[in-house]
């Protein structure tokens, strides 16, 4: 061991969903949207003079554009790259104290990561038999809280209800709500936050907008809140967006058509999906995500997840307690589906 190593921070860091470099795959493991972004960008001619100046550290023009589109005031609208961005520097703004924060033991797997880097001590709360969070669990004494609604890789939903005793019972505590896949058939929890100065929506352009390559996130929340956010992100880093990406995700705001009309498709397509796996042995939690959480009853998870793979098929494993027999897959497009459905089909009946 070198000697400056002792001064290394190390992590266990997240792993993100495999990127295959091969061309015709079915790639249904990162929960992309398989259909691309308004047409209307595809058209944009970009004058790019811009390219040589800094881009607005206020990021003005997309956050002015969200704060009119969700019934806001800008100065309750906070951008970053991506919500991966907002989330982490939510850890940093707000998760300083001694107490620990709470979050699901089944959840999305960036918040135990960012946690150990920023040394912000926290505490697994185990979902029921049924993967749902026990709001009991919430109900103690904290340093915050976070979870997904709705959650991943599970896909559940819970509801306004639900979300509001545990930002009420906490009123010391700031509650974030990361609602990724809000828009593919859940109720938003976004009114509560003219009701309680605590909370904080946190939403992404990469799943419902099909812009996950520009990475546009944005949290909602009280301006005293949306302000020690700005405070944070310009003592860290003042030029955190892009001038593409503040010009190109404010346009495609304006096409709520095609917005309504992709998610639609999504939704679809993921009830239809549930049914034929269910038919073939499959469990498959209630997901009102842009992707399903399954496990069949005699084929395990893995061997699927290979066999599929030799196929061109790419689903996401999780090789961790209480979920190991289980995969999440992307929804994608109809055609896609169909196929998969097919492949399942084959693998499950064969080795049965």
């Amino acid at each position: 061991m070198y000697s400056w190593e002792k001064n290394i921070r190390t992590v266990e860091p997240y792993v993100p969903g495999e990127q295959p470099k091969e061309t015709n795959i079915i790639k249904l493991n990162t929960n992309e949207n398989p259909y691309g972004p308004s047409p209307r960008i595809a058209s944009m001619k970009l004058d790019t003079d811009f390219l040589r100046k800094y881009p607005d550290p206020r990021a003005g023009m997309l956050v002015d554009k969200l704060a009119e589109y969700h019934g806001l005031s800008s100065d309750q609208v906070f951008v970053g790259v991506g919500s991966d961005d907002v989330l982490a520097m939510s850890f940093m703004t707000f998760f300083n104290s001694d107490k620990p924060i709470l979050f699901p033991d089944i959840t999305y797997s960036f918040y135990d990561v960012w946690a150990e880097m920023l040394r912000i001590p926290y505490e697994k709360q185990p979902l029921d038999e049924n993967f749902n969070i026990v709001k009991e669990d919430y109900m103690k004494e904290n340093g915050g809280i976070i979870f997904p609604n709705p959650n991943a890789p599970t896909g559940i939903l819970v509801d306004t209800d639900f979300i509001e005793d545990i930002v009420k019972n906490n009123p010391s505590s700031i509650v974030i709500i990361d609602e990724a896949y809000i828009d593919f058939g859940g109720t938003t929890a976004l009114p509560l936050i003219d009701k309680y100065d605590n909370l904080i929506v946190v939403r992404t352009f990469s799943k419902s907008r099909s812009m996950a390559g520009l990475r546009i996130g944005y949290a909602m929340a009280n301006p005293v809140l949306i302000k020690y956010l700005n405070d944070v992100k310009y003592s860290y880093n003042s030029y955190t967006m892009n001038t593409p990406s503040l010009i190109l995700g404010s346009e495609i705001i304006d096409d709520e058509e095609y917005f309504r009309s992709v998610t639609g498709k999504v939704i679809n397509t993921r009830e239809r999906f549930t049914k034929a796996i269910k038919e073939m042995g499959f469990t498959v939690l209630p997901s009102k995500a842009n992707f399903v959480f399954a496990s069949h009853s005699t084929v395990p998870a893995k061997e699927i997840l290979e066999k599929m793979k030799s196929q061109g098929v790419y689903f996401r494993y999780f090789n961790a307690p209480r979920i190991d027999n289980y995969l999440r897959i992307t929804i994608g497009t109809d055609e896609e589906m169909d196929k998969v459905v097919g492949l399942l089909s084959k693998i499950c009946c064969a080795t049965n």
